[in-house]
């Protein structure tokens, strides 16, 4: 197959280098806020599939073991009290039941989804999952409860809405910075509408988060920058930082 190469504008260059370096150091950020988490609260004979068999243990689904003793998963964004929007892929309800099994609930994300109120940088808004035959009535009660530019989310790279693993629809609907003030009094009026079968709101049910932060080389001097560090919020208002092990 031939393919025609335009010349790529050194601005071009530019600007997608700075771009992957951004990314890198997001995933890099991630990774670390992981690691510490993990350090902190699993044992280290538990952290992997191969280590669980081969230490004899049982590896299986929720439905199987409805008591977890710590679930460590991400977010799209957490506020100060640790209520987190959770469901920018799709798979909120399946997160917030190993959420509610769990015994101690971890969240894990980098520095950008570290937030005072919810709807602060992830705008698509809070995640709906309903069933397909009721997304039209939701999509109008949504708009009803405060949520005018509700959508149902389409797929990319296929037509049509997209289809969570349990068949059902999405919605994102988002709601101004009054409503997520009190994000489970919100919470509670959309599970209530008739068709909900989950919202991607989970309040009141985090431990403690994890944020990593940026590595000032990365990114030019006039950046804000923070250092490859981790930020650690409790749910009891403690704040901590700590000097990550791979930011020597």
């Amino acid at each position: 197959m031939l393919q025609m190469i335009r010349p790529t504008p050194a601005g071009e260059d530019l600007a997608e280098t700075t771009a992957a370096k951004a990314l890198n150091v997001i995933e890099a950020s991630k990774r670390l806020a992981a690691y510490t988490a993990v350090d902190q609260h699993v044992k280290p004979e538990h952290r992997s599939k191969e280590l669980i068999v081969s230490a004899g243990l049982s590896l299986g689904d929720v439905d199987q073991y409805p008591t977890i003793d710590v679930t460590l998963d991400g977010a799209d964004e957490v506020d100060s009290n640790l209520n987190c929007i959770k469901g920018g892929g799709a798979c909120h309800l399946r997160e917030k039941v190993l959420a509610e099994a769990a015994i101690t609930f971890i969240l894990v994300a980098d520095y950008r989804k570290n937030v005072e109120y919810l709807g602060t940088n992830f705008e698509p808004g809070v995640p709906v999952e309903v069933v397909p035959f009721a997304y039209a009535k939701v999509l109008r009660d949504l708009k009803t409860l405060g949520s005018p530019n509700a959508n149902l989310r389409m797929a990319v790279k296929k037509a049509g809405p997209v289809v969570t693993d349990n068949g059902n629809f999405v919605i994102d609907a988002p709601f101004s910075r009054q409503h997520m003030l009190n994000p489970f009094e919100t919470l509670t009026k959309i599970k209530m509408l008739t068709g909900v079968v989950e919202v991607g709101l989970f309040c009141h049910m985090a431990k403690a988060a994890y944020f990593g932060n940026k590595r000032p080389q990365e990114f030019p001097d006039n950046c804000v920058m923070k250092d490859g560090s981790i930020t650690i919020k409790r749910n009891d208002g403690t704040v901590e930082e700590l000097t990550s092990r791979n930011s020597q």
